[in-house]
């Protein structure tokens, strides 16, 4: 196994970016990550080398982010999981341990909804299965400010949500790092996914699903707060739900330790 990044062309021509963590000739399934609105596979690089497995492991540019094609809207969490999809099968992975954080868990569950077969075992990290009865409007408006005023003008909204003022204050060289990669992104792509997101119900196709899953919630995430953790818990029958203190909504980031044990757990 190469660990040069690479691109998959999928179900609609789109070029869609995957950068190959670790390698293994172990008979564990490999592991593909997914991340949040407007990063990148960057967002796990670290967070890899806390997963004490020994196991292929891959990271996915989801449509429209970091290095994969910047495509045209409109999008959707059913076309994501397709992409995944179309990534597994140039791999050759018939089951693949997915984990998702925030957009990247709505869409794992998108796919473990309607490829159920595919998945080995699901990490649902700082997400949900749906926003609520208000999510489109309020989704439409940060887009259209990331859209009109720039994404830098959302810069303070996001750090907020991401870390605890803690974390934020003793870590500023993490921050900046992935405030630079928010404000990389193209802003009618950004757009076009908080539209996506606005829209997201994965609650009818997630019992599909029945193998097992992690379920891992931030005490302090208020981007996705305990709540919704607790729904996507009492949706899958073998899910098992980790609240973590003093955490908000990038759990990977600010307890990566706690997150990979949860993860491990699931793969066992």
């Amino acid at each position: 196994m190469s660990l040069k990044p690479f691109h998959v062309s999928s179900f609609d021509g789109v070029q869609i970016h995957v950068t190959p963590f670790k390698a293994s000739n172990s008979s564990h399934r490999p592991v593909v990550f997914l991340h949040a609105l407007a990063m990148s596979a960057a967002m796990w690089r670290e967070f890899a080398d806390h997963l004490n497995i020994d196991a292929p492991m891959y990271a996915i540019d989801l449509r429209g982010h970091g290095a994969s094609e910047r495509a045209k809207g409109p999008y959707s969490t059913e076309q994501f999981a397709k992409d995944v999809l179309q990534v597994l099968d140039h791999l050759k992975i018939d089951k693949v341990n997915l984990v998702g954080c925030s957009m990247g868990g709505t869409v794992a569950m998108a796919f473990a909804g309607a490829y159920a077969h595919r998945v080995q075992s699901l990490s649902l990290i700082d997400t949900t299965a749906c926003y609520g009865a208000d999510a489109k409007a309020s989704w439409e408006k940060r887009g259209q400010q990331g859209f009109t005023q720039g994404l830098a003008s959302l810069l303070g909204f996001q750090v907020e949500r991401w870390f605890s003022a803690s974390y934020a204050e003793q870590h500023p060289s993490v921050v900046k790092f992935y405030q630079d990669i928010f404000v990389k992104n193209e802003a009618a792509c950004y757009l076009e996914t908080c539209r996506m997101l606005g829209q997201a119900d994965e609650r009818a196709q997630l019992p599909n699903y029945k193998g097992p899953c992690s379920v891992v919630v931030g005490e302090e995430d208020y981007a996705t707060p305990v709540a919704m953790a607790e729904e996507i818990a009492s949706i899958l029958p073998q899910a098992q739900l980790t609240v973590l203190k003093a955490v908000r909504h990038y759990s990977p980031i600010q307890a990566p330790a706690e997150v990979a044990q949860c993860i491990v757990s699931s793969m066992a």
